[in-house]
C-alpha cells in the first residue's frame, strides 16, 4: 500500500450507498402501493433495508472515527462543513413545503381558506404541548454538550437520555394527534400540505432520535472526549435544526393557519 502523504481521509469502498438507494426505491414504491390500498408489506421491506443501511453505515463510520490517524484536523473540519451543508439543504427542503402552504393559503381556489369542511387543529392543544417538549429537548441536548466539554460523563448520559425520551414523547403525541384529526391526507391541498410538512418533520424527529441513541451508546462506551466528538456535535446540530423547523411549523401551519378558520370560512 502506498504511503499517504496528505492529511485527508480516503474512504474505503462501501456497499451502503447502493444498498441505501435500493432501500429508498423500495420504500417509495411501497408508499405508492400503500396510498393505493395495495398493502404495507413492500413499504416495510423498504424501511427494513433503510434501517439496515443506517446501522451498517453508522458502524463503519464509528470504526473509522477510532483511527486517529485518519480523522486529522482537516478531515474533522470537512465533516463539520459537510454536516452544515446537509442541514442547509434540509432548510431548502422544508422551504418548498412552507412555500406551498403559504401560496395555497394566500391565494386559495375559490377565495376560501381553509377549504370548506376542513377544521384546523387547535394550536394550543397537542401542538403547543409538543412545542414545549421540543424546546425542553433543546435545553437537555445543550446540557449534554456542556457536560461533554467539561468531562462530566454521567451528566452527558443523563442529558442525552432525557433528549431521547422527549423525542419519543413528541413522536407518540404527534401520532395520537394524527389519529384524532378531523381531516385525512387525501382531502385536498390543505390536508396534503399539512401532513407532508408535519409528517416529514416527524420523520426527521425519528431519525434524530436514532442519531441520539447511537450517541448515547458511544458516550456510554467512553468514545467521546472534550476534543473529539464530531458525531455528537453533528447530532446536536441536527436536533437543534429539528427544533427550529418545528417552531416555524407551529407558528405558520398550526397558529397562523388556524387563524383563517373564521365563522364565515374566509379571510
Amino acid at each position: 500500500m502506498a504511503q499517504k502523504n496528505h492529511p485527508f481521509h480516503l474512504v474505503a469502498p462501501s456497499p451502503w450507498p447502493f444498498v441505501g438507494s435500493i432501500g429508498g426505491l423500495v420504500s417509495a414504491i411501497g408508499l405508492i402501493l400503500l396510498m393505493h390500498d395495495e398493502g404495507i408489506y413492500v413499504l416495510l421491506a423498504g424501511l427494513a433495508i433503510v434501517l439496515a443501511t443506517m446501522g451498517g453505515w453508522w458502524w463503519d463510520v464509528i470504526q473509522e472515527s477510532k483511527k486517529k490517524k485518519d480523522y486529522t484536523l482537516p478531515v474533522q473540519t470537512g465533516l463539520k462543513l459537510g454536516m452544515g451543508l446537509f442541514i442547509t439543504s434540509e432548510v431548502m427542503f422544508f422551504g418548498a413545503f412552507f412555500g406551498a402552504f403559504f401560496y395555497t393559503s394566500l391565494f386559495p381556489a375559490g377565495g376560501v381558506w381553509p377549504p370548506k369542511g376542513i377544521h384546523p387543529l387547535n394550536p394550543f392543544d397537542y401542538p403547543y404541548f409538543n412545542t414545549l417538549i421540543l424546546l425542553l429537548s433543546g435545553t437537555t441536548i445543550t446540557w449534554a454538550h456542556h457536560a461533554l466539554l467539561t468531562s462530566h460523563a454521567k451528566d452527558l448520559l443523563k442529558g442525552l437520555g432525557l433528549t431521547i425520551f422527549l423525542g419519543i414523547c413528541f413522536t407518540c403525541i404527534q401520532a395520537y394527534e394524527y389519529s384524532h384529526a378531523s381531516f385525512g391526507f387525501k382531502e385536498g391541498i390543505y390536508s396534503s400540505t399539512f401532513y407532508m410538512t408535519t409528517g416529514f418533520h416527524g420523520i426527521h424527529v425519528l431519525v434524530g432520535t436514532l442519531f441520539l441513541c447511537v450517541c448515547w451508546l458511544r458516550a456510554y462506551g467512553g468514545e467521546f472526549t472534550p476534543t473529539r466528538h464530531i458525531g455528537f456535535e453533528a447530532a446536536a446540530w441536527y436536533w437543534h435544526f429539528v427544533d427550529v423547523v418545528w417552531l416555524f411549523l407551529f407558528v405558520s401551519l398550526y397558529w397562523w393557519g388556524a387563524g383563517f378558520d373564521t365563522p364565515s370560512g374566509s379571510h
